[in-house]
């Protein structure tokens, strides 16, 4: 049972909307871009049996780094749910974050970033 039909239908199991997963917030207080890798901390391990659904995918996820566009693929989430529950996560003390250094000239990135940034969505 689906609760939108914008859901596509992973099989049985109720779906929950967005707004609901981060509590109707499109932001978090930590400003996380996208290519961020996170990882899990020993309070997050610890914590990952008392956490709900989708944090609990987030642990089992960031065993090892990963991009928070990496968790939002894995869990079908849009990106911005995903930023909120990781920044929240990381305010928690349950992730940690490892923000990319920019390399700025002017207002534009770096090559190496936009061709990373590339390298991963032809991977998807």
């Amino acid at each position: 049972m689906t609760m939108s039909g914008d859901e596509h239908d992973d099989g049985p199991g109720l779906r929950v909307r967005s707004y609901v997963l981060t509590g109707g917030r499109t932001r978090s207080n930590a400003d996380l871009p996208l290519e961020t890798l996170v990882k899990v901390t020993p309070q997050g391990v610890s914590a990952a049996p008392r956490l709900a659904l989708e944090r609990k995918k987030i642990v089992a996820l960031c065993t090892t780094p990963i991009s928070i566009a990496e968790v939002s693929a894995h869990l079908s989430v849009p990106l911005g749910v995903a930023r909120v529950l990781v920044g929240d996560m990381a305010e928690e003390g349950f992730l940690t974050s490892y923000k990319p250094q920019h390399s700025m000239t002017g207002e534009r990135p770096d090559l190496k970033l936009l061709e990373r940034v590339l390298d991963g969505l032809q991977a998807l």
